[in-house]
């Protein structure tokens, strides 16, 4: 649960981060390069996650 607390803490809310990890998945089956370097055998929305957990993914957010 840790990791969860970490993930949510970064991107806000749960719907920011299914969009983000939705966004990175889409972009890694397209064929971009993963930012991490252990990925054998992991799935590609399990990447996006560790991606994002590790701060390797940049976004911003826009508040209303």
């Amino acid at each position: 649960m840790e990791e969860m607390e970490k993930l949510l803490k970064q991107t806000g809310s749960i719907f920011k981060l299914a969009i983000l990890a939705a966004k990175r998945t889409c972009e890694l089956n397209d064929g971009y390069k993963a930012k991490i370097d252990d990925i054998k055998g992991k799935k590609l929305a399990a990447i996006a996650l560790e991606e994002i957990a590790e701060g390797k993914i940049e976004f911003t957010t826009e508040e209303q």
